[in-house]
C-alpha cells in the first residue's frame, strides 16, 4: 500500500503558533507606524533644513549654450545681417553673501567693470539672497568680456570677487544700417523674425540651443557633459548690394530734391523701385523710402521731434511704426495707370485680335456706355497706327482695343498675367489684389474702358514687375523671389532656389512686338526722360490718380515708369513708383523717369551691360567708364575694390543731392495746357479719369 503524502498548505498551525505569528504580525505593524510617523515629523519640522543639507553637499550645474543665428548675405556674400558674440553678466548672490568678505569686493568690480548700478544689486540681494541665476546686464561685448577675464585670473588682487560669471550670447546687427531694410527685416525678442527674409526664413535661420550640464557631490570629481549646439544656416539673397546702394542712393536725393518743396513734409508719401532679372525672376534691388535703421527699428527721430513723439499715444505710435516697416513694393496695392497699356496691346496680339497693322483716330474723346471717357491729350492725337498709340500713350486707341477685346478675353488675359492673384515671392506681407479686379459678369462697357489703359483695377509693384518680364522676356512667367542659396554654417551649399517657371503668358512673337513698341516709347515717344546715351531702352511710363474710399481724390498721383535694357535682350527690368511726389503738379510724371535714367546709368556698366551705340569718349565720361572696361567687359568690382568699399557708409548717402530733377534741361517736363486743362472736366463719378500725362 502506498504511502499518503502530506500536504504543507494544508497543514494546521497549533494554537499556540497562531498566538505567536499575530503578535509578530502586530509588531511589525505597530513598527511601521510608528517609522511613518516619524518620518511625517521630521519632514515637517525640520525639511527644510534636511534638504538643505543636501543640497550643500551635491552641486549641480547646468547652463543653455545658444546657437548663432544664420546670416544674411547679398549674391556676392557680403554679410547684410549677422550675429555677434556678446555676453551677458550672471550674479550667483547665495556664493557672494557665502562670505561676508565676498560682498563689497563683488560690488566694486560689478560697479566698475560692467557699469551697473550698485543700488540695484543690494536690492536684489534683499530680495532674493539665495538667488543661483540673476542676469544683472545683457549684450556686454567680448573687449569687457577680456577685461572681467583678467580681473578673474588676478587671485591676488581679487581674491574675494566671487559669484560672478558672464553667459555666452547673440546679438543681432546689421552692418549697412538702413540698406535694403525691407527685404531684410529684422529680430525682435531674441532670435524671432520680424519682417523681410528675417521674418520669412526663420525657420532656415535659426538653430537649435546647446547644454552643458553635470554634477558634483562631496565625494567625486566632477563630471560635465556639453550638447554642442547647431547653429542656423546662412541665407544668399539675390540682392546685389552694389546695385541696392545705387537705388537707395537715388530714391533718396530725390526725396531731398522735393522735400517741404509744395507743402511741409518729405519728398513723397513713397518712392519705391524694384530691379528685376527678367531672365529668371531674381530681385537684384528692391528699396523704398520712408526707410528705418534696422539696428534700432523703432527710432523714429529721424521724422519726429522729441515733442511730437512725446505727445503720441502708443496706439498712434505703434501705426507710425507700422507704416514705417510696411514694404510698398510687396504690400501696398495702386491702380497701375498707362503702365499697364502693353499687357492690353500684347494680350491682342496674342489672342489675334490685333496684327499690329491697325490704325485708330483719336479726338480726344470716346463716349462709352453713359459716359465720355478722354484721352491725355484733350484735342486728340489724330490718326495712330498700333505702334504709336503705345509710344502716345493714347487712351482712346487702348479704349478701342479693349472693346475689340471683350470683358471675357480681357479678364482672362488679365488673370493669365497674374493680377488679381499672389506672386508667390519669398517675403511677408504681400498685398491681395484679388477682390481688386472685375470679372466678366460685372464689368461694363466703361469699366473695360477703363482698365483697357490701367484704372479702376488694383496691383501690387511686385506683380506688375514679375508679369512685366514675363512681356519682354519672350513669355516666361517666373516667380518673383529675393534668395538664391541655403548654406550651412562652413558655408557649404544646403539647398539652391532655381528659378521657377510658373506659366508661358504670351508668344516670342508678340514679345518682340511689345519690346519694338516700348523702344519708341522711349525713343519717340513719352518715356523719353528715361533714356541712356548709347543704350536702347523701351519702357512704359504710367499716372493714376489715388482712390481712397471709393472715391478718386483731386490732384493726388501715382506716377510710375518701367523700362528693359537692352531692348533686344533684356537683362534688367526697373520698376520706379513714386506715390504723391511733393510738387505742385503731381500729374507730371517725369520724376520716375529721371530717377530710373539715373539709377540705370550707374547700374548697367556694373552689370556688364555695355552700349549698344558708337562708344565715343564723351559716351565713356556720360556713364563714368573706361575705354578698356567698355571693349573688354571689364566689371567696376574687378579693379580690386571691394564690394564695401563701393557701397560705402549708408550715413554717405544723406549729403547726396542730384540736382533738379524736374525741369531740368537734360530731361524735358511734359508740356503744360492743353494736355493737362480742364481734367477736372472729366467724370465726376470719380470711376473714369483718364491718365493726365503718361
Amino acid at each position: 500500500m502506498a504511502k499518503k503524502k502530506t500536504n504543507f498548505f494544508k497543514k494546521k498551525f497549533s494554537k499556540l503558533m497562531q498566538k505567536k505569528l499575530v503578535m509578530l504580525f502586530m509588531a511589525i505593524i505597530l513598527a511601521f507606524v510608528f517609522l511613518v510617523g516619524r518620518i511625517t515629523y521630521i519632514n515637517a519640522s525640520s525639511g527644510d533644513k534636511y534638504t538643505k543639507t543636501v543640497l550643500d553637499q551635491q552641486q549641480y550645474d547646468s547652463r543653455i549654450i545658444p546657437f548663432k543665428r544664420g546670416d544674411i548675405v547679398d549674391r556676392n556674400g557680403t554679410k547684410i545681417a549677422t550675429s555677434e558674440r556678446v555676453y551677458n553678466v550672471i550674479l550667483d548672490v547665495k556664493v557672494m553673501l557665502s562670505n561676508e568678505d565676498y560682498v563689497e569686493p563683488t560690488l566694486e568690480v560689478l560697479k566698475s567693470c560692467f557699469e551697473i548700478d550698485e543700488e540695484e544689486i543690494r536690492t536684489l540681494i534683499k530680495e532674493n539672497p539665495s538667488g543661483r541665476y540673476n542676469v544683472l546686464k545683457k549684450g556686454v561685448s567680448y573687449e569687457k568680456a577680456l577685461e572681467f577675464r583678467e580681473i578673474e585670473e588676478d587671485e591676488k588682487k581679487y581674491s574675494n570677487v566671487k559669484g560672478i560669471w558672464l553667459e555666452e550670447d547673440y546679438v543681432r546687427t546689421y552692418p549697412y544700417q538702413t540698406l535694403a531694410c525691407d527685404v531684410v527685416g529684422f529680430t525682435v525678442d531674441g532670435n524671432v523674425g520680424s519682417n523681410g527674409i528675417e521674418a520669412s526664413y526663420n525657420s532656415v535661420l535659426n538653430g537649435t540651443d546647446g547644454r552643458e550640464y553635470g554634477y558634483l557631490d562631496a565625494g567625486s570629481s566632477f563630471e560635465r557633459t556639453v550638447k554642442e549646439p547647431e547653429n542656423g544656416s546662412t541665407v544668399v539673397s539675390t540682392i546685389d548690394l552694389q546695385v541696392q546702394s545705387i537705388v537707395e542712393k537715388h530714391v533718396l536725393a530725390f526725396n531731398e530734391a522735393h522735400k517741404n518743396e509744395f507743402a511741409e513734409g518729405e519728398g513723397s508719401k513713397n518712392t519705391a523701385v524694384v530691379v528685376m532679372n527678367p531672365q529668371n525672376g531674381e530681385i537684384l534691388a528692391e528699396a523704398s523710402y520712408p526707410n528705418y535703421d534696422l539696428n534700432h527699428p523703432r527710432d523714429l527721430s529721424a521724422y519726429y521731434t522729441e515733442e511730437e513723439l512725446e505727445a503720441m499715444g502708443d496706439e498712434e505710435k505703434l501705426d507710425v511704426l507700422n507704416n514705417l516697416w510696411n514694404n510698398f513694393c510687396v504690400s501696398d496695392t495702386y491702380e497701375p495707370g498707362s503702365t499697364f497699356k502693353p499687357f492690353t496691346i500684347a494680350a491682342g496680339l496674342e489672342n489675334g485680335t490685333l496684327t499690329g497693322e491697325e490704325g485708330y483716330m483719336c479726338g480726344g474723346v470716346l463716349h462709352v456706355g453713359d459716359h465720355d471717357i478722354h484721352c491725355s491729350n484733350r484735342k486728340g492725337h489724330g490718326p495712330q497706327t498700333l505702334k504709336q498709340s503705345l509710344e502716345n500713350s493714347c487712351n482712346v486707341a487702348l479704349m478701342e482695343i479693349g472693346e475689340s477685346l471683350g470683358a471675357e478675353e480681357f479678364c482672362r488675359y488679365q488673370k493669365l498675367f497674374g493680377f488679381g492673384e499672389y506672386t508667390g515671392i519669398d517675403l511677408p506681407g504681400e498685398g491681395s489684389t484679388e477682390g481688386l479686379l472685375y470679372t466678366p459678369e460685372n464689368m461694363d462697357a466703361a469699366s473695360l474702358a477703363t482698365n483697357a489703359f490701367g484704372q479702376n483695377f488694383n496691383v501690387t509693384m511686385t506683380q506688375l514687375a514679375a508679369s512685366f518680364c514675363s512681356l519682354v522676356n519672350g513669355g516666361d512667367y517666373y516667380k518673383p523671389h529675393v534668395v538664391k542659396q541655403i548654406q550651412d554654417e562652413n558655408g557649404n551649399v544646403t539647398e539652391t532656389k532655381d528659378p521657377v517657371l510658373l506659366k508661358k503668358t504670351i508668344s516670342k512673337e508678340s514679345s518682340d512686338l511689345i519690346k519694338d513698341y516700348m523702344l519708341g516709347v522711349v525713343q519717340e515717344g513719352t518715356g523719353a526722360s528715361a533714356g541712356v546715351e548709347g543704350y536702347d531702352i523701351g519702357g512704359k511710363t504710367g499716372t493714376a490718380e489715388i482712390v481712397k474710399d471709393g472715391q478718386r481724390v483731386e490732384d493726388r498721383y501715382v506716377v510710375s515708369f518701367i523700362g528693359f535694357v537692352p531692348a533686344d535682350d533684356p537683362q534688367i527690368v526697373i520698376y520706379v513708383v513714386v506715390d504723391q511726389p511733393n510738387v505742385e503738379k503731381q500729374e507730371q510724371g517725369s520724376f520716375t523717369q529721371v530717377v530710373a535714367r539715373k539709377i540705370l546709368m550707374e547700374i548697367l556698366p556694373y552689370l556688364k551691360i555695355y552700349p549698344t551705340e558708337e562708344i565715343t569718349d564723351e559716351l565713356l565720361q556720360t556713364l563714368g567708364i573706361t575705354r578698356e572696361e567698355a571693349t573688354e567687359g571689364m566689371r567696376l568690382s574687378d579693379s580690386g575694390t571691394t564690394s564695401n568699399e563701393l557701397i560705402g557708409d549708408s550715413s554717405d548717402y544723406q549729403n547726396l543731392n542730384e540736382g533738379e530733377w524736374a525741369g531740368n534741361q537734360n530731361f524735358p517736363v511734359p508740356p503744360e495746357g492743353e494736355n493737362i486743362e480742364g481734367a477736372d472736366e472729366l467724370y465726376q463719378g470719380g470711376m473714369y479719369q483718364a491718365d493726365l500725362y503718361q
